[in-house]
C-alpha cells in the first residue's frame, strides 16, 4: 500500500522579529508533512521554505503533491525515493527534505528506535549548540544578549553599517564565547577590514561574509583570518565542497538547503575527505525539522540549532538546547510529539 501524504501550514512566531542582513520578520509559515503507513503510524517532517532558496510555502505545497506519485511505498527505499524525488522535480530543497525526514521517522517507528542509534551515533558527541541574536539596534541586541543568559556560545548576526558599534555593545553584557554571521553581506574589502575587530571583541568564528559566488573573495579572507571561516549560502549539496576546499576552513549544512538527511550525511563525509570542518545549522522551524537535524549532530564540529528555541509557540517537543547542551530524544524515529 501506497503511504498516504498529508501537508499542512504552521505559524510560527520568534519572540523578537528576526532579522538578519537581508532582512526577516516574526510570524514564519513552514509546512508540516506526514506520510502515513496501511497501519496508521506517522512519520513527520517540515519543510521551511525561503524565497532566498526559490522556495515559499506555496510551491512547497505544490512541489508535495507533484511529488505524491514518486513516494516510495516502503518506506526503508530511502535511496531510491531520493534519487525519484529529485529525477520528478528538482530544486524544491525543503520540501524534499521534509520528505526525507518523514520517511525516517517511519522506519526509526517500525525499528523501535531513534534515528541517531540507526546510525550507530552517540549523543554525548554532539558539540554545544550556539544561540542566535538577530540584528536589531546595538541596545536591543544587548538586550537579547541578557535574556539569552543560559545560553554558553552567541551567534551575532551582522551585515549593518555599525557591525562594530553592535560586537562593543554585545561584548560590554557578555564574556562569553561569539560567533559571527555575516550572511553575504559584506565584499571583500570590508571583510578584510573586520578582521582585526573581530579578533578584538574575542569572535572565535565568521560565517558567509561575502556573496556566495566570490570564491576569490572568500579565499583572500580566509587566508587573512586566524579565526576559521564558514560558508552557508557558498554550499547547498556535497558537490558544492570539492571547490571550496582551500577557499574555507569549514561548511555549514543545512537541510533546507540540501534536500535530504542522506544528503547531509553525504555532505559531512565529502567535507571530512577534503579536511573541511563542518557545521549544521538551520531555519526558523519548529522542534520537528530541528530534530531531525539535530539527530546527526555527533558527527559534526560547529551546530547551531535554537530555530525552535527562539520561538514563542513552538507546538512540539523534540531535541532541545536547553543550557546550550542538545538532547536526543531517545523516543522511535525523530521521537518528536505535540505539546
Amino acid at each position: 500500500m501506497a503511504l498516504h501524504l498529508e501537508a499542512e501550514p504552521l505559524d510560527l512566531h520568534t519572540r523578537h522579529p528576526f532579522l538578519i542582513a537581508r532582512g526577516g520578520q516574526a510570524q514564519h509559515r513552514t509546512i508540516w508533512v506526514r506520510l502515513r503507513d496501511e497501519d496508521g503510524a506517522e512519520g513527520w517532517g517540515e519543510a521551511a521554505a525561503t524565497t532566498y532558496y526559490g522556495e515559499t510555502p506555496e510551491t512547497v505545497l505544490a512541489a508535495l503533491a507533484a511529488y505524491v506519485p514518486h513516494i516510495p511505498a516502503d518506506p526503508f527505499d530511502l535511496e531510491a525515493a531520493e534519487r525519484s524525488l529529485e529525477a520528478a522535480l528538482g530544486d524544491n530543497p525543503s520540501a524534499r527534505a521534509a520528505l526525507s525526514s518523514a520517511l525516517h521517522d517511519l522506519v526509526g517507528k517500525r525499528l523501535g528506535v531513534p534515528l541517531w542509534r540507526l546510525w550507530g551515533l552517540d549523543p554525548a558527541q554532539a558539540p554545544v549548540s550556539t544561540f542566535t541574536i538577530g540584528l536589531d539596534s546595538p541596545d536591543k541586541m544587548r538586550a537579547k544578549v541578557l535574556e539569552a543568559e543560559q545560553y554558553p556560545i552567541l551567534k551575532v548576526k551582522l551585515g549593518t553599517h555599525r557591525d562594530g558599534e553592535i560586537l562593543r555593545a554585545i561584548r560590554s553584557a557578555t564574556e562569553k564565547e561569539l560567533r559571527v554571521d555575516a550572511n553575504a553581506s559584506w565584499n571583500r574589502k570590508h571583510a578584510i577590514a573586520m578582521l582585526p575587530v573581530l579578533r578584538e571583541f574575542g569572535v572565535t568564528v565568521l560565517e558567509q561574509p561575502l556573496p556566495p559566488r566570490d570564491v576569490e573573495g572568500l579565499t583572500a579572507v580566509t587566508r587573512a583570518s586566524t579565526i576559521p571561516v564558514i560558508a552557508d549560502e557558498s554550499c547547498l549539496v556535497a558537490t558544492d565542497i570539492p571547490r571550496l576546499c582551500g577557499v574555507v576552513d569549514g561548511i555549514n549544512i543545512k537541510l533546507a538547503k540540501c534536500g535530504s538527511l542522506r544528503e547531509a550525511l553525504r555532505m559531512i563525509a565529502v567535507a571530512r575527505a577534503h579536511g573541511l570542518m563542518v557545521m549544521v545549522g538551520c531555519m526558523i522551524e519548529s522542534s520537528i525539522g530541528i530534530t531531525a537535524a539535530a539527530h546527526f549532530t555527533p558527527l559534526v564540529d560547529l551546530v547551531d540549532l535554537d530555530g525552535s528555541a527562539l520561538l514563542s509557540d513552538d507546538p512540539f517537543h523534540g531535541a532541545t538546547i536547553d543550557r546550550g547542551r542538545i538532547a536526543l530524544p531517545s523516543e522511535p524515529g525523530l521521537g518528536v510529539r505535540r505539546r
